[in-house]
């Protein structure tokens, strides 16, 4: 039986990708997401560009993009869930995070 991936994307999240590949100066692999100690919770979610792999990544490959997850954040991320939301304020990417016990009162950071 072969392994759930360890985050999954939404619709809105891959397109979102796809654009931001798409719009790279550089030559890149997919985008890379990880957790870093930051904010008022604890830990916050950074995404950045990922020229190449690197080792121990995980690799999700969903709706025709690709995500690496930073090893050190992949315990942090198991079964979530990447959304990008847009209202008249702001837009970025959301985490559905199952591990994620509370948030800080913006949103901005989460602690396990």
């Amino acid at each position: 039986m072969e392994r759930p991936q360890a985050m999954t994307l939404t619709d809105a999240a891959a397109a979102r990708i796809k654009t931001l590949l798409d719009a790279s100066d550089k030559p890149v692999v997919g985008l890379r997401v990880g957790v870093k100690a930051q904010g008022c919770s604890g830990m916050s979610y950074f995404v950045e560009y990922a020229e190449k792999d690197l080792p121990f990544e995980e690799i999700v490959e969903d709706k025709g993009v690709r995500v690496l997850i930073d090893p050190a954040a992949t315990m942090f991320l198991i079964g979530s869930e990447m959304d990008y939301r847009e209202d008249k304020l702001q837009s970025g990417f959301v985490f559905d995070n199952p591990n994620a016990k509370g948030h800080c009162g913006c949103g901005e950071s989460f602690h396990v």
